[in-house]
């Protein structure tokens, strides 16, 4: 979320303004609010607003939020509103994010390679606003600067186990 400070009388821009009112919504139902993109599509302006709870966001939660939300933007220009959750790989960037991932096995992509690769994975086992460290395999801690990464994403694994009872269609690509 913005966090710049400004000058006396500069204004906001649109998503600084939608993340103030948002987050006054978010805190009012009990939700974190995540992000709010402005993106122009080819159907127009999407205005994205990722919300997140403890045990995980419904539909209805979703539903709700932006019904009380919708009626506060009047004086914003967008074309659609989504209301969605990031999803359980949501990347990883602020200090709440790193306790609520600290331990478990995440992917760093760095902008540039650093000795010849630019992903590496392992356990979160550090993160301040200068560097981020995992623990490799065989133990070893890689340490990387913040701003030399991309993103940083938790490994979502799935086993057998995960699709018991449920029935997938075979598509024959021939």
């Amino acid at each position: 979320m913005a966090g710049n400070k400004r000058a006396q009388g500069a204004r906001l821009s649109a998503v600084e303004t939608v993340e103030i009112r948002a987050a006054a919504v978010a805190q009012e139902m009990a939700l974190e609010l995540v992000e709010v993109t402005l993106q122009k599509e080819s159907r127009g302006k999407c205005l994205c607003v990722y919300l997140d709870k403890e045990g995980g966001l419904s539909l209805d939660d979703c539903e709700r939020y932006h019904k009380r939300l919708q009626p506060m933007l009047e004086d914003v220009d967008y074309d659609i509103m989504e209301v969605s959750s990031p999803g359980m790989d949501r990347p990883i960037k602020t200090m709440r994010d790193f306790e609520r991932n600290r331990g478990a096995v995440v992917e760093v992509k760095l902008f540039a390679a650093q000795n010849g690769q630019k992903l590496f994975r392992g356990q979160l086992t550090a993160m301040d606003e200068e560097s981020v460290t995992i623990t490799g395999a065989q133990e070893t801690e890689l340490r990387f600067e913040r701003k030399a990464v991309a993103v940083i994403r938790p490994v979502i694994e799935l086993d057998e186990d995960d699709f018991v009872g449920v029935d997938f269609d075979v598509v024959d690509e021939e």
